[in-house]
């Protein structure tokens, strides 16, 4: 074709079309291998013209044909899809091309094409291919893709030609795809190698229960981490993913079968999993390659057309569509089950009751804003949106709006309640229980009615009777809510409908009252505004109240530390000084709760020693923690809750003498985060832009880590906030602006043997540039977080003097910020380890 040389070029029935590239192509000159690429452009276009063109279905391209440019290939209209290995297109235009490019995971469960081998190999077997098996059904225009990158086609295996009956020849059809790969856990080893393990009583009352849900039954069901806020971190009674399978971190879905469990997590807890799942449980280790994501495990686990359970209010309005469509190209139905969860039934009287903590009000000097000001600021949004209401359901947005705070969710000073914004009129929907006199005074002298918490859905009725356009943020509204609102408007029209019916069937004396003016009034009903919330942005950008409030509880946070690290050192160079990680976070703890006004941690204190550091979330246990010694790295990531403040600090120490590899690794970690801490630039710059230079120390050896390096942090408020963030998922592309805080973290863990993390939270604030470019402002980070770093771990060989001379400057100013908080032992401590690296 085009003097290029081809392994085969098969069509079976007209129906595929298949070219792959020799590879003796490989070993042409730049020059030739273009005019090859280009000569397969036009044989993709022009050589499709023939009659067989008009019912191609798929063309496969397979190999790195990274010149192509694929429009060329818009003109033949049947073929369906281009399936290719993303990394072999990243430099194609896809720009005119209207069929869809299929990543192989959209292929995993296309039926039972079973394809095979190139047309001289006529070997039949039906073997296997990397455990898994072509499987009958499905012919009409789904295909099998099977391929494993590691190998060439002539060795797999499993390729049951024998469907191909009936057609001429057989076609082949290969796609990047691969099993799951998945972590058996620990527990499951164990129980391997004892030959013996306990059935899981909780799942199997769970599969119980798939029976009569929802009336119908279902064949599988999804627990995720969220409660019916979508809230980060929950109350005790919403733990359900945890009670299910054993797995504590904060970030995770399980998902049960009638015969398979799994669970999802990230590269932050990778480690905790496999160590908490019990042996009837399959880690996925999301994120990895060739690791499906549970949508997709679902499609191809279940049989065609099963039913798939979820609690509609434990999912986003948005996650719960994409998961439907998703479960559709397999024929899955999803089931939203309103009227019970199906953990909760297995948890019975066990389960923790609701928390009903009281509601405090959030002083007018930590706040720098009235609710008055802020429900003014948000209606004025609302109208620019073209919204009459909101629903505000994320538990930080209602408390920031309505200058509140409670102690319902574990290290967030929130409480449970939902807010609902009109025109003119504020209504917050809580447990009445929690409410004092000085929180009924505060909403009532700013407008804001109270009712019962689960009159959030009659009154999204009510909406709707009224024709209000209410703004749903699908990202953070549950599926419940949404589906509420929706119905009730559904019901509005439906009843309009049939009320003009009625009033043509009484004739024109009805019919002369319909003006104009009614029917325009009728038909700009009720509607739901799908808008991100304003109230997210809003809240992330500091007022100079919530700057100063976070400043002073970061000195109050840094002096309790000092006097910590202090008692840490002495008691770990004692010969009593055997202390368990437990023991030393209960210790922090203690040294905080001197501090005024002091609530809370702002999350589980990380107390890692050698390998436990390598866990990005550890936890320690009193029964299974380690000893802290000095032979070991300590990981300490810890924060406090203050009336005025939040704060979030990490340090990696070593009370003994380092190894030169720990000390190269906790400098190129430094060296990331000075790199971070002294950056500038433009204004609304997405997070990602700055996230290379946290990275680049360490991607010069090879090293990196599987965690975001910077997280939005709440005025007195969550320790994690959007809608900013510092991270490699280039997905999120808000901008930096002045007044977000935001941490600076970067690390590195080395599995079984120690882990590095260095944080610190930083003001974006504005700079003065000697030049400022078409008028942009610039951005730059002001520290707000106040205590040194060890210096003994640091390889001044590898460190720039710039770098030796940040160091030094940072702590000179803790030395001058903490010093006048702290007296004695710890005084003469902050003073050492603030000197300058010279002395």
């Amino acid at each position: 074709v085009f003097g290029v040389k081809w392994t085969c070029v098969l069509e079976v029935a007209s129906h595929f079309v298949i070219l792959k590239l020799s590879p003796a192509l490989s070993t042409h000159t730049h020059s030739a291998s273009e005019r090859a690429v280009e000569s397969l452009s036009m044989l993709t276009i022009r050589g499709l013209r023939a009659g067989t063109a008009v019912e191609t279905r798929l063309l496969w391209l397979a190999s790195p044909l990274t010149n192509l440019h694929m429009a060329t290939i818009a003109a033949p209209p049947s073929v369906i899809a281009i399936v290719a290995h993303t990394r072999h297109m990243e430099a194609c235009s896809l720009c005119s091309f209207r069929p869809p490019v299929l990543e192989p995971a959209d292929c995993r469960n296309a039926g039972v094409w079973a394809g095979a081998r190139p047309v001289h190999e006529r070997s039949g077997r039906n073997r296997e291919v990397d455990g898994m098996r072509g499987r009958e059904g499905f012919v009409n225009n789904k295909f099998v893709v099977l391929w494993n990158s590691n190998v060439m086609p002539t060795v797999l295996r499993g390729l049951q030609r024998r469907r191909c009956s009936g057609r001429r020849g057989f076609s082949a059809v290969f796609a990047s795809v691969k099993e799951p790969v998945i972590a058996k856990p620990s527990s499951g080893r164990r129980a391997s190698k004892e030959g013996t393990s306990n059935p899981d009583d909780k799942l199997a009352s769970l599969r119980r229960c798939f029976e009569t849900a929802g009336g119908i039954g279902i064949d599988a069901y999804i627990i995720p981490s969220e409660d019916p806020h979508q809230s980060e971190f929950i109350a005790d009674c919403f733990m359900r993913r945890a009670y299910i399978s054993g797995f504590t971190g904060s970030a995770g879905t399980a998902v049960v079968t009638k015969d398979k469990a799994a669970l999802w997590t990230d590269g932050r807890y990778f480690l905790q999993a496999e160590k908490q799942l019990g042996p009837e449980w399959q880690l996925m280790r999301a994120g990895l390659p060739g690791v499906p994501t549970y949508s997709e495990w679902l499609q191809y686990t279940l049989a065609q057309g099963s039913k798939v359970g979820i609690d509609p209010f434990l999912f986003s309005s948005q996650e719960a569509a994409e998961l439907k469509h998703s479960l559709l190209k397999n024929d899955h139905e999803l089931i939203p089950l309103e009227d019970m969860n199906l953990v909760d039934q297995v948890w019975g009287e066990s389960r923790p009751s609701l928390p009903s903590a009281p509601l405090r009000v959030h002083h007018i000097k930590f706040a720098g804003v009235d609710v008055a000001t802020k429900l003014e600021n948000l209606r004025r949004d609302l109208l620019h949106i073209g919204a009459s209401a909101m629903v505000v359901t994320m538990l930080d947005e209602v408390a920031w709006l309505l200058n509140l705070r409670g102690n319902d969710v574990p290290h967030s000073p929130v409480s449970y309640a939902y807010a609902i914004v009109e025109p003119s009129i504020a209504t917050l929907f809580v447990d009445e229980s929690k409410i004092t006199a000085e929180v009924s005074s505060h909403l009532r002298h700013f407008g804001v009615e109270i009712k019962a918490y689960d009159m959030l859905l009659p009154d999204l009725e009510r909406l709707a009777k009224m024709g209000a356009k209410v703004l749903l943020d699908a990202s953070r509204v549950s599926m419940a809510i949404v589906n509420c609102f929706n119905n009730a408007c559904s019901t509005y029209y439906e009843n309009l409908c049939q009320n003009r019916k009625e009033e043509h069937r009484n004739g024109p004396a009805a019919r002369s009252n319909i003006t104009q003016e009614r029917v325009d009034q009728e038909l700009s009903g009720p509607e739901g505004i799908y808008n991100a919330s304003p109230i997210t942005l809003s809240k992330a950008i500091k007022n100079a109240s919530e700057l100063d409030g976070m400043k002073q509880a970061h000195l109050r946070d840094a002096a309790a530390i000092t006097e910590f690290w202090d008692w840490l050192e002495k008691q770990i160079a004692s010969e009593e000084g055997a202390l368990t990680e437990v023991e030393v976070a209960d210790a922090l703890l203690k040294f905080r709760a001197k501090q005024t006004g002091f609530l809370d941690t702002s999350f589980d204190t990380i107390c890692g020693s050698g390998g436990n550091g390598a866990i990005i979330h550890y936890r320690a246990e009193a029964e299974s923690c380690s000893v802290v010694s000095n032979q070991k790295l300590l990981l300490l990531d810890s924060g406090g809750q203050y009336v005025d403040g939040t704060t979030d600090i990490t340090r990696t120490v070593h009370f003994g003498m380092p190894t030169a590899q720990q000390k190269e690794c906790f400098t190129r970690v430094l060296q990331g985060h000075i790199a971070i801490d002294k950056a500038v630039f433009p204004e609304d710059t997405p997070g990602f832009v700055l996230d290379v230079l946290a990275r680049s120390s360490l991607w010069k050896i090879g090293l990196d880590y599987r965690h975001g390096t910077g997280h939005g942090v709440g005025a007195a408020l969550n320790v994690h906030e959007g809608p900013h963030s510092i991270s490699a998922r280039y997905g999120n592309m808000n901008g930096l602006k002045a007044g977000m805080i935001v941490s600076n973290e970067p690390g590195y863990y080395e599995d079984g043997a120690f882990g590095i993390r260095i944080e610190n939270l930083l003001a974006v604030c504005e700079v003065k540039t000697a030049n400022n470019y078409g008028g942009m402002t610039f951005l730059g980070f002001e520290r707000l977080t106040m205590f040194p770093f060890q210096k003994k771990l640091m390889d001044l060989n590898l460190m720039s003097t710039e770098e030796i001379e940040w160091v030094d400057v940072y702590h000179e100013e803790v030395w001058e910020k903490v010093s006048p908080l702290v007296g004695g032992d710890a005084l003469e401590w902050l003073r050492v380890n603030t000197s300058p690296i010279a002395s």
